[in-house]
């Protein structure tokens, strides 16, 4: 019965609730934590030029690899970028609040969100940008690696913990 202080079972229709509002607003706190780690890393691996490359890469997703031209209006590249990589965060962060609000503790919470980022990264990285968006194959795997567990999912999973505990949903059930 050790499982019960980790995972809280049945999930109610207000921890549903719960999972999709803080999910949404952790997906937006997780990823502006994500995109401001890719940027510096950018700029300080290949220079200050590379700041805006990580958002030029993101916004290829929906403009194409032109986008990644350094001739391409980086005003447009990176607004498609940053709407881009929201949507997703969002969505990402939906999914995880859901899974979430099953959870109990601190530990549960990172380590499952640093366990969700590991999985957005393999298969991010490893089956769709090989077929769809091949141009992410060309950053650091150790970089993305942690951006994707540390910086996205460690940061998401401490974040619902914090909102579970301000919700009243930590407490036990009784």
């Amino acid at each position: 019965m050790a499982y019960r202080e980790y995972i809280h079972t049945p999930v109610t229709s207000r921890d549903m609730r719960w999972g999709l509002q803080q999910g949404a607003i952790a997906g937006i706190v997780a990823g502006i934590v994500f995109a401001a780690f890719e940027m510096i890393v950018s700029a300080s691996m290949m220079g200050a030029d590379a700041f805006f490359m990580p958002l030029r890469m993101i916004g290829a997703i929906a403009l194409g690899p032109e986008a990644l031209d350094p001739g391409y209006s980086l005003v447009t590249a990176g607004i498609a970028g940053v709407v881009v990589h929201f949507v997703l965060a969002i969505i990402y962060g939906i999914i995880f609040g859901e899974i979430a609000a099953m959870l109990r503790g601190p530990v549960a919470f990172v380590a499952a969100g640093s366990l969700f980022g590991l999985a957005l990264w393999l298969i991010n990285f490893y089956v769709i940008a090989p077929i769809l968006f091949p141009w992410f194959l060309e950053s650091s795997p150790l970089v993305q690696f942690i951006a994707h567990t540390f910086f996205f999912g460690s940061v998401l999973g401490y974040y619902l913990w914090k909102s579970h505990q301000r919700s009243g949903l930590e407490e036990p059930v009784l």
